[in-house]
Protein backbone atom coordinates (compact mmCIF):
# COMPACT_ATOMS: atom_id res chain seq x y z
CA UNK A 1 0.00 0.00 0.00
CA UNK A 2 0.83 3.24 -1.16
CA UNK A 3 0.29 5.90 1.65
CA UNK A 4 1.57 9.47 2.17
CA UNK A 5 1.62 11.92 5.12
CA UNK A 6 0.72 15.31 4.28
CA UNK A 7 1.00 18.85 5.60
CA UNK A 8 0.65 22.27 4.62
CA UNK A 9 1.53 25.53 6.19
CA UNK A 10 -0.53 28.30 5.40
CA UNK A 11 -0.92 32.43 5.17
CA UNK A 12 -3.83 32.39 7.99
CA UNK A 13 -6.62 30.21 9.16
CA UNK A 14 -9.16 30.90 6.35
CA UNK A 15 -9.04 29.46 3.09
CA UNK A 16 -12.73 30.99 2.13
CA UNK A 17 -10.93 34.44 3.18
CA UNK A 18 -8.35 34.20 1.09
CA UNK A 19 -5.67 32.72 2.73
CA UNK A 20 -3.19 30.71 0.61
CA UNK A 21 -0.54 27.87 0.80
CA UNK A 22 2.85 28.62 1.68
CA UNK A 23 4.33 25.56 2.65
CA UNK A 24 3.60 21.50 1.34
CA UNK A 25 5.43 18.30 2.78
CA UNK A 26 4.64 15.16 1.71
CA UNK A 27 6.41 11.70 3.41
CA UNK A 28 6.12 8.38 1.15
CA UNK A 29 5.58 5.18 2.73
CA UNK A 30 5.06 2.06 1.05
CA UNK A 31 3.88 -0.96 2.88
CA UNK A 32 4.50 0.79 6.37
CA UNK A 33 8.14 1.67 5.68
CA UNK A 34 9.75 4.80 4.39
CA UNK A 35 10.89 5.36 0.75
CA UNK A 36 12.49 8.47 1.02
CA UNK A 37 10.70 10.02 -1.99
CA UNK A 38 9.17 12.77 -0.66
CA UNK A 39 7.84 15.71 -1.82
CA UNK A 40 8.79 19.23 -0.45
CA UNK A 41 7.77 23.00 -1.64
CA UNK A 42 6.95 26.53 -0.77
CA UNK A 43 5.53 28.63 -2.23
CA UNK A 44 4.83 32.80 -2.79
CA UNK A 45 1.03 33.31 -1.56
CA UNK A 46 1.08 36.52 -3.31
CA UNK A 47 -0.56 38.11 -0.37
CA UNK A 48 0.60 38.45 3.39
CA UNK A 49 0.78 35.94 5.68
CA UNK A 50 -0.90 37.06 9.35
CA UNK A 51 1.07 37.74 11.98
CA UNK A 52 0.15 34.91 13.81
CA UNK A 53 0.65 32.69 11.19
CA UNK A 54 4.48 33.70 10.71
CA UNK A 55 4.84 33.09 14.99
CA UNK A 56 3.85 29.52 14.24
CA UNK A 57 5.61 28.11 11.01
CA UNK A 58 8.16 31.10 10.99
CA UNK A 59 7.64 32.01 6.92
CA UNK A 60 7.90 35.51 6.49
CA UNK A 61 6.74 37.70 3.52
CA UNK A 62 10.47 38.76 2.54
CA UNK A 63 11.21 34.73 1.89
CA UNK A 64 7.96 33.30 0.70
CA UNK A 65 8.98 36.57 -2.26
CA UNK A 66 11.06 34.34 -4.25
CA UNK A 67 9.44 31.42 -4.16
CA UNK A 68 7.20 29.42 -7.04
CA UNK A 69 2.99 30.16 -7.13
CA UNK A 70 1.55 27.59 -6.09
CA UNK A 71 0.49 26.77 -10.10
CA UNK A 72 4.19 26.27 -10.94
CA UNK A 73 3.78 22.92 -8.96
CA UNK A 74 0.43 21.80 -9.11
CA UNK A 75 1.08 19.30 -12.10
CA UNK A 76 3.62 17.81 -9.67
CA UNK A 77 1.80 17.35 -6.83
CA UNK A 78 -1.14 16.04 -8.19
CA UNK A 79 0.56 13.23 -10.03
CA UNK A 80 2.84 12.36 -6.65
CA UNK A 81 -0.83 12.33 -4.86
CA UNK A 82 -2.63 9.97 -7.79
CA UNK A 83 -3.63 6.86 -6.09
CA UNK A 84 -2.30 7.17 -3.17
CA UNK A 85 -3.75 6.92 0.44
CA UNK A 86 -3.48 10.21 2.35
CA UNK A 87 -3.02 10.78 6.00
CA UNK A 88 -3.54 13.73 7.49
CA UNK A 89 -4.06 15.00 11.44
CA UNK A 90 -6.94 17.17 11.33
CA UNK A 91 -7.59 16.47 7.40
CA UNK A 92 -10.36 19.46 6.51
CA UNK A 93 -7.89 22.05 7.31
CA UNK A 94 -5.30 21.08 5.01
CA UNK A 95 -7.82 19.29 1.93
CA UNK A 96 -10.28 23.03 2.26
CA UNK A 97 -7.04 24.65 1.52
CA UNK A 98 -5.56 22.35 -1.28
CA UNK A 99 -9.00 22.61 -2.99
CA UNK A 100 -8.88 26.00 -2.75
CA UNK A 101 -5.43 26.10 -4.56
CA UNK A 102 -6.82 23.79 -6.94
CA UNK A 103 -10.10 25.25 -7.69
CA UNK A 104 -8.19 28.14 -8.46
CA UNK A 105 -6.38 26.31 -11.00
CA UNK A 106 -9.10 24.78 -12.56
CA UNK A 107 -8.23 21.69 -11.24
CA UNK A 108 -11.02 19.19 -9.62
CA UNK A 109 -11.26 18.65 -5.69
CA UNK A 110 -8.15 17.37 -3.90
CA UNK A 111 -9.92 13.79 -3.18
CA UNK A 112 -10.69 13.17 -6.95
CA UNK A 113 -7.12 12.83 -7.32
CA UNK A 114 -6.67 9.85 -4.54
CA UNK A 115 -7.38 7.27 -3.29
CA UNK A 116 -8.82 7.96 0.31
CA UNK A 117 -7.61 10.56 3.01
CA UNK A 118 -7.14 9.28 6.60
CA UNK A 119 -7.75 11.80 9.23
CA UNK A 120 -5.49 10.96 12.43
CA UNK A 121 -7.56 13.69 14.90
CA UNK A 122 -10.72 11.08 14.80
CA UNK A 123 -8.42 8.55 15.50
CA UNK A 124 -6.50 9.74 18.43
CA UNK A 125 -10.02 11.15 20.01
CA UNK A 126 -11.38 7.75 19.46
CA UNK A 127 -8.77 5.98 21.36
CA UNK A 128 -7.20 8.84 23.83
CA UNK A 129 -10.78 10.27 24.70
CA UNK A 130 -10.63 13.28 26.79
CA UNK A 131 -7.16 14.23 26.07
CA UNK A 132 -5.42 16.68 24.10
CA UNK A 133 -4.71 15.51 20.31
CA UNK A 134 -2.53 17.94 18.82
CA UNK A 135 0.61 16.44 17.05
CA UNK A 136 2.62 17.47 19.75
CA UNK A 137 0.32 15.49 22.07
CA UNK A 138 0.21 12.54 20.12
CA UNK A 139 4.44 12.95 19.84
CA UNK A 140 5.00 13.15 23.28
CA UNK A 141 2.01 10.13 24.50
CA UNK A 142 3.48 7.95 21.69
CA UNK A 143 7.18 8.54 22.74
CA UNK A 144 7.89 10.21 19.38
CA UNK A 145 11.03 12.80 19.16
CA UNK A 146 9.88 16.10 18.58
CA UNK A 147 12.63 17.98 20.18
CA UNK A 148 13.46 19.08 16.62
CA UNK A 149 9.98 21.16 16.11
CA UNK A 150 10.45 24.83 17.44
CA UNK A 151 8.38 26.23 14.56
CA UNK A 152 5.53 24.12 12.80
CA UNK A 153 7.18 22.46 9.43
CA UNK A 154 5.26 20.93 6.38
CA UNK A 155 7.64 18.22 5.99
CA UNK A 156 8.90 18.25 9.81
CA UNK A 157 5.27 17.60 10.47
CA UNK A 158 4.40 15.10 7.55
CA UNK A 159 7.66 13.03 8.95
CA UNK A 160 6.04 13.48 12.79
CA UNK A 161 2.56 12.56 11.71
CA UNK A 162 3.94 9.22 9.87
CA UNK A 163 5.72 7.90 13.19
CA UNK A 164 2.88 8.77 14.98
CA UNK A 165 0.38 6.94 13.06
CA UNK A 166 2.64 3.56 12.85
CA UNK A 167 2.25 3.75 16.61
CA UNK A 168 -1.42 4.46 16.47
CA UNK A 169 -1.83 1.24 14.27
CA UNK A 170 0.67 -0.47 15.32
CA UNK A 171 -0.49 -3.96 16.12
CA UNK A 172 -3.36 -3.80 12.97
CA UNK A 173 -1.29 -5.15 10.38
CA UNK A 174 2.64 -4.49 11.34
CA UNK A 175 2.39 -8.24 12.30
CA UNK A 176 1.63 -9.54 9.66
CA UNK A 177 4.05 -11.70 7.69
CA UNK A 178 3.64 -12.16 3.91
CA UNK A 179 5.77 -14.24 1.09
CA UNK A 180 3.95 -12.29 -1.93
CA UNK A 181 1.62 -9.49 -2.17
CA UNK A 182 -2.51 -9.53 -2.65
CA UNK A 183 -1.72 -9.64 -6.74
CA UNK A 184 1.17 -12.83 -6.40
CA UNK A 185 4.13 -10.63 -6.86
CA UNK A 186 6.88 -10.68 -4.25
CA UNK A 187 6.89 -8.61 -1.26
CA UNK A 188 8.56 -5.64 -1.18
CA UNK A 189 12.70 -6.45 -0.81
CA UNK A 190 12.20 -9.77 -1.97
CA UNK A 191 14.73 -10.15 -4.64
CA UNK A 192 13.06 -13.15 -6.81
CA UNK A 193 9.72 -15.17 -7.19
CA UNK A 194 11.09 -18.12 -6.09
CA UNK A 195 9.24 -20.06 -4.16
CA UNK A 196 10.93 -23.01 -1.93
CA UNK A 197 9.23 -26.24 -1.20
CA UNK A 198 10.73 -27.01 2.76
CA UNK A 199 9.18 -29.88 4.57
CA UNK A 200 10.04 -28.75 8.41
CA UNK A 201 9.04 -31.89 10.07
CA UNK A 202 12.85 -32.88 8.55
CA UNK A 203 14.22 -30.48 11.14
CA UNK A 204 15.06 -31.05 15.11
CA UNK A 205 14.11 -27.22 15.47
CA UNK A 206 15.78 -26.22 18.92
CA UNK A 207 13.01 -24.31 21.53
CA UNK A 208 14.98 -21.21 23.12
CA UNK A 209 13.73 -19.84 26.47
CA UNK A 210 13.86 -16.08 26.09
CA UNK A 211 16.25 -14.53 29.19
CA UNK A 212 14.41 -12.26 32.14
CA UNK A 213 15.41 -9.36 30.41
CA UNK A 214 13.61 -10.39 26.76
CA UNK A 215 10.34 -11.63 28.49
CA UNK A 216 10.42 -8.07 30.44
CA UNK A 217 10.44 -6.73 26.89
CA UNK A 218 8.08 -8.76 24.73
CA UNK A 219 5.39 -8.14 28.04
CA UNK A 220 6.35 -4.50 27.65
CA UNK A 221 5.62 -4.85 24.04
CA UNK A 222 2.43 -6.50 24.43
CA UNK A 223 1.08 -4.12 26.74
CA UNK A 224 2.07 -0.99 24.62
CA UNK A 225 0.04 -3.03 21.83
CA UNK A 226 -2.77 -3.91 24.02
CA UNK A 227 -2.87 0.07 25.01
CA UNK A 228 -2.84 0.83 21.53
CA UNK A 229 -5.62 -1.24 20.14
CA UNK A 230 -8.21 0.38 23.23
CA UNK A 231 -7.72 -2.79 25.34
CA UNK A 232 -9.20 -5.11 22.01
CA UNK A 233 -6.22 -7.81 22.08
CA UNK A 234 -7.48 -11.27 21.79
CA UNK A 235 -5.16 -12.78 24.12
CA UNK A 236 -6.26 -10.53 27.28
CA UNK A 237 -9.61 -11.93 26.35
CA UNK A 238 -8.36 -15.52 26.94
CA UNK A 239 -6.16 -15.09 29.65
CA UNK A 240 -9.17 -13.61 31.53
CA UNK A 241 -11.32 -16.26 30.43
CA UNK A 242 -8.50 -19.33 31.17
Amino acid sequence: MRQLFLDTETTGLYADQGDRVVEFGCVEFVNRRPTGNDLHFYFNPERPCHEEAVRVHGLTDTFLATKPKFEVHAPEIVEYLRGAEIVIHNAAFDVGFLDAEFRRLGLSRFADHVEGIVDTLPMARAMFPGKGNSLDALCRRLEVDNSNRTLHGALLDARLLAEVYIRLTRGQDALLMHDEDEQGGSSAGSESNIELAVDLKSFDLPVLAGSPAERQAHDTMLADLDKASGGKTIWRKVLASA
